[in-house]
């Protein structure tokens, strides 16, 4: 056919395809305007931080924890700071490697990272005692360096590791924070006598469909939280479960997938409350 014969046809499909470029963009707006907010929205990570701060150190104000040490007796050594770093872990030595790194000219914690890296894996307190808890107090006090290097720590070890992982499972904000709590208390991957992150999502997903394959995100929270219920069994430092049941399970069955304030929560019997909106 002659292009001159050709050449109105082009207005008319032109326009067509102008109209959907249109609707497919006011389409993707409604979408980022509807997507629920995640948790590392700043409002969002406030509230995760008291959530874990409550469970961690029967307090709201998380900011107080920084200089928060001592032994709990759960057979990891020294448990500190805003999420519970510990000497037997090994995740309280990255944070004073960390530091270490950050002041290069020297700082209270830095003579003990021999001890540090050789109590690793252990309660021992040998090379420490109340010298370094002295220290850790001393250096979370004085020097906000070693408080943001917590907050980087936290960040880089548990939250975005977490948030990442619950998003990639099209979780919303409360299964975003499901994921982070339970990276916090057990660790990324399994340890002696207990179960970690990786081991629980992983069971979790092959019984139950993650929102992001088409399942219903209430059921795999509620999953996820059996699984987790039954991995805090096995310790018996973890035996009280108050921590799944009454400060995350009670916003999944009021239909709270947003973790939007007000919330209202206990744990090991201390009432919590967010106000808000």
């Amino acid at each position: 056919m002659p292009y001159a014969l050709r050449r109105p046809l082009l207005v008319p499909l032109l326009a067509v395809l102008l109209a959907l470029a249109a609707l497919c963009t006011a389409c993707t707006a409604s979408a980022r305007e509807d997507a629920p907010t995640a948790l590392d929205a700043p409002a969002k990570k406030e509230i995760a931080m008291k959530l874990v701060s409550s469970a961690e150190n029967s307090s709201l104000a998380w900011r107080a924890q920084y200089r928060y040490i001592e032994d709990i007796g759960d057979g990891r050594g020294y448990t500190a700071g805003i999420v519970g770093f510990c000497t037997g872990c090994g995740d309280l030595l990255k944070v004073v490697e960390r530091y270490a790194a950050a002041r290069p000219d020297g700082n209270v914690l830095e003579p003990f990272l021999p001890a540090l890296r050789a109590v690793r894996g252990g309660d021992s307190h040998d090379g420490l005692g109340a010298a370094f808890t002295t220290a850790w107090q001393r250096a979370a006090d004085d020097d906000p360096v070693f408080r943001k290097t917590q907050n980087d720590e936290r960040d880089r070890i548990y939250f975005d590791p977490a948030v990442d992982a619950a998003k990639a499972d099209g979780l919303g904000a409360l299964g975003q924070f499901v994921y982070y709590d339970a990276y916090v208390m057990h660790g990324f991957g399994d340890a002696r006598g207990s179960v970690g992150f990786r081991t629980i999502r992983e069971q979790v997903l092959k019984k139950a469909g993650s929102p992001a394959k088409g399942g219903d995100e209430t059921a795999y929270l509620n999953a996820f939280l059996d699984a987790r219920v039954a991995a805090m069994g096995r310790e018996p430092s973890h035996s009280d479960t108050s921590r799944v049941e009454t400060a995350q399970r009670v916003f999944l069955d009021a239909g709270n997938l947003d973790l939007d304030p007000p919330l209202k929560w206990k744990v090991y019997g201390d009432s919590y409350r967010i106000d808000g909106s």
